[in-house]
């Protein structure tokens, strides 16, 4: 209505102004001319007869166009009414509490409620995804919803009737306040660009993991039919998803396929490893690949070599992990499938000597080592950092180990260094350790290859040369930018890595007594005494670091359990609960006086509980004052316990693994632990 009053006074005023113009026309006729005069006469005769005409003109049409103008004004309510009812594009009014206050016929229509029928129920009951509370003042959102096989995006947009309707422009009370709801139909347009988005090509790499062992333990005449049998396999595989393969090497291939295939890897599970694995021509080792696969997550740039870069990556982390699995990296986002078994040794040294020589090549142009282990060290962690200080010592560099807490489980060796001096000044804390450093600096990491997991965390930043050695399986952390990485999960222990690096250093350094104590009990420590993940490479190691001095009972006099601990592992076997048969869940209560979380004893517990029968895998718990719950997984057999603890944001190996969670109590975790072991045993992940 305001419209209107607006435009009957515009018209007012274009009949007003003519008669103002005219009377003053008129005023200067007569001064100008006067009345005496013929043409002054005339003048004047005609601008009266002319307003006159105006006036009663003016008085006549007002009330017409009054009439025409609310003619109008209706006839204009009524085509837009028509016209909202009939428009294209589902339309509705809703109040704050979700109710269809009016509502086009092709919003009835897609509800399903006939044009001249009231929509009773709110619109959160056909649409759950859409509720009014998401609409705050002043506000416009959209959402993407499903209804009936159709995509939609809704639009919704907050409006104040009181603002619409008076000229006043505050707010007014919630009563004035609507919803705008439309609905766009986005079916065909998700559709196309699905289409355009399965097109997107993935890179995949296949490497056999173990190719040259399988094929040094078969003869030679079985040769060409195991490697016939096994292109075939991968052949058959990738032809059910329209993949172009390529044999590039002995043991490698590369293949290319569309993006709309990678949700139907992702759901077999990729059985192609299952299916090489069970290929036997007389091969005593079963031979294992790794898939990698790549994508690039940029839709705009949408590039092939960045694909490809990832699957790269991802071979190397599901190689890195121990093989005989399949990454799938897209973006950041990294996937795992498979992983099961735990690997097979490598016969062959040479990649130790190649990162031996490495690593002897890069102090060249450096003057200072950091070594720093995982936070609260054990055994494997202390010794592995002796052996690389030693190393680096005899190569004529200054050497650093990086150590906060000396714990129970590396304490014996820890007092064997504190006799004497020669140890002076090499044991560093983190803020030592940070002030020692400049740009000729190298640190080295040990043990782990978790950034977040190491001792000094911050020292990382702080160089520009990293080396990473380790035994762990890596996992979607890891030291970024790393100069020379070895990281080898076949290996028991690092100190085996470490003793087998010392074989090809050319200045062939020598162990002290204590330092060979240390490297062998790491490995000691780390297979259970040569129980588990112990190859043929572990005694090798072993048997070295004992030509250099170290002494097998002097070692086991310094792990011999105190009746404390043996109170802890007989309470862990005591709390012991057996799970689907073939698991063992336990928890170790600390003494709070002691102020130390009897880490050891859980570790040793696990293993010990891996010999009741029928039990294939072992979970130990402790919670510590800090508020960090510890947890020990042990398994035999071909249950991976890495993959667990990996839920748990944890690693390890396929037969050692453990975790370290924050705010978790022991029941939480176990109640977590249950139901991934239900879900992972029932996907047949375990």
């Amino acid at each position: 209505m305001n419209k209107e009053k607006q435009l009957k006074r515009k018209i007012e005023y274009i009949i007003i102004i003519p008669i103002l113009l005219a009377l003053t026309l008129l005023v200067f006729t007569i001064i100008e001319n006067g009345l005496d005069t013929r043409i002054g006469t005339i003048s004047v005769a005609l601008l009266v007869v002319y307003i006159a005409v105006v006036i009663i003109l003016y008085l006549r049409l007002i009330p017409s166009i009054s009439s025409v103008l609310v003619d109008y004004s209706l006839e204009q309510g009524k085509v837009q009414k028509e016209l909202l009812h009939e428009l294209e594009i589902p339309y509705a009014i809703l109040d704050t509490s979700g109710h269809v206050m009016w509502a086009n016929n092709m919003f009835h229509d897609i509800l399903g409620v006939g044009q001249d029928k009231r929509i009773k129920k709110t619109v959160d009951s056909y649409f759950p995804e859409i509720s009014t509370d998401l609409v705050d003042e002043a506000d416009t959102i959209d959402v993407g919803i499903e209804y009936e096989d159709r995509k939609y995006r809704v639009t919704l947009r907050r409006m104040d009737l009181s603002t619409v309707f008076e000229d006043d422009k505050s707010p007014k009370k919630d009563d004035d306040i609507v919803i705008a709801m439309y609905l766009f139909d986005e079916t065909e347009l998700r559709r196309y660009e699905q289409e355009n988005a399965d097109q997107k090509l993935y890179a995949g790499l296949i490497y056999l993991d173990n190719y040259d062992e399988v094929m040094d333990s078969l003869e030679d005449l079985k040769h060409s039919i195991l490697t016939a049998l096994v292109e075939r396999k991968i052949n058959m595989y990738l032809s059910n998803i329209d993949a172009i393969v390529k044999h590039t090497e002995n043991d490698k291939y590369f293949f290319v396929f569309k993006q709309k295939y990678i949700q139907t890897l992702r759901e077999d599970k990729f059985s192609l490893l299952d299916e090489v694995k069970g290929i036997n021509v007389g091969n005593d080792i079963s031979m294992t690949l790794s898939i990698g696969i790549g994508g690039d997550s940029d839709p705009v740039q949408n590039s092939f070599m960045n694909a490809y870069d990832n699957a790269r990556t991802a071979i190397g982390m599901a190689m890195g992990r121990g093989g005989d699995q399949a990454a799938i990296k897209y973006g950041d986002q990294v996937t795992y499938f498979g992983g099961k078994s735990a690997g097979t040794e490598k016969a062959t040294r040479v990649k130790a000597r190649v990162k031996a020589q490495a690593f002897e090549e890069l102090l060249l142009s450096k003057d200072k080592v950091l070594i720093m282990a995982h936070k609260r060290p054990d055994a494997d962690a202390f010794g592995s950092a002796i052996g690389i200080y030693r190393m680096v010592t005899s190569l004529g560099k200054k050497a650093y180990i990086v150590i906060n807490e000396v714990t129970d489980a590396i304490k014996p060796l820890y007092n064997s260094f504190k006799v004497g001096n020669f140890y002076d000044g090499v044991f560093l804390t983190s803020t030592e350790a940070v002030s020692q450093v400049n740009q000729n600096t190298v640190v080295v990491v040990c043990d782990v290859n978790r950034p977040s997991m190491t001792e000094c965390e911050e020292l990382l930043g702080l160089v520009p040369t990293v080396v990473v050695f380790d035994h762990h399986r890596q996992t979607n952390e890891a030291v970024q930018g790393a100069t020379l990485s070895y990281i080898e999960p076949f290996a028991s222990s690092a100190c085996e890595m470490i003793a087998e690096m010392y074989q090809y250093i050319s200045r062939n350094p020598k162990l002290r007594t204590q330092e060979a104590d240390a490297m062998y009990a790491g490995i000691l420590v780390d297979t259970d005494n040569f129980l588990t993940k112990t190859g043929v490479r572990t005694f090798e190691a072993a048997s070295y670091l004992r030509k250099s001095g170290a002494d097998v009972t002097r070692v086991r006099k310094m792990f011999r359990s105190s009746m404390e601990e043996m109170k802890d592992r007989a309470q862990g076997i005591g709390n012991a609960e057996i799970y689907m048969d073939h698991f063992v869940l336990s928890y170790v209560t600390p003494d709070r006086a002691s102020g130390d979380a009897p880490t050891v004893a859980v570790a040793k517990t696990a293993n010990e509980l891996l010999n009741v029968e029928n039990i294939d895998a072992s979970f130990v718990v402790t919670e510590a004052d800090d508020g960090i719950l510890y947890v020990s997984a042990r398994s035999i057999g071909d249950v991976n316990v890495q993959l667990v603890m990996e839920k748990f944001n944890g690693g390890g190996h396929a037969n050692v693994a453990g975790a370290q969670l924050i705010g978790v109590t022991k029941e939480d975790f176990f109640a977590q632990l249950k139901e991934a072991l239900q879900e992972m045993h029932t996907g047949g992940e375990i």
